[in-house]
């Protein structure tokens, strides 16, 4: 049973599932790629970290606010995907179950953070 707000979201869930795929990921990539496996861990666990946040804000704007934040770290771990598979070697399907949860996760963030049209998910 959830203790709190952001743990009833879908949103976190998804968003922790993505930082799971990425910890998951970034053990398999050659050591000389710590830079990408670092720049990943750090986005993907921003994601839902400012959802928490903003989850616990009472203000719609500050809400908001954090939302987009994580939205931005979503969007930023979708090009260090494309960075990492250009780079890396690993096939492209490793990296289906990530993509496919940065899209839910974007999707529901972009609603959550616009003004007057937030649901949170």
């Amino acid at each position: 049973m959830p203790r709190f707000h952001h743990e009833r979201l879908v949103v976190y869930r998804r968003a922790v599932e993505f930082f799971s795929f990425a910890h998951e990921l970034v053990a398999s990539l050659p050591s000389m790629r710590a830079d990408l496996r670092d720049q990943l861990i750090r986005a993907s666990t921003s994601i839902p970290l400012h959802i928490a946040e903003g989850s616990g804000e009472f203000r719609a704007n500050e809400k908001a606010r954090f939302y987009r934040i994580a939205r931005r770290s979503a969007t930023e771990c979708a090009a260090i995907l494309d960075v990492i598979e250009t780079v890396s070697g690993v096939e492209a399907a490793r990296f289906d179950r990530g993509r496919m949860l940065l899209d839910e996760v974007i999707a529901m963030l972009t609603k959550m953070a616009m003004p007057g049209m937030r649901k949170e998910g």
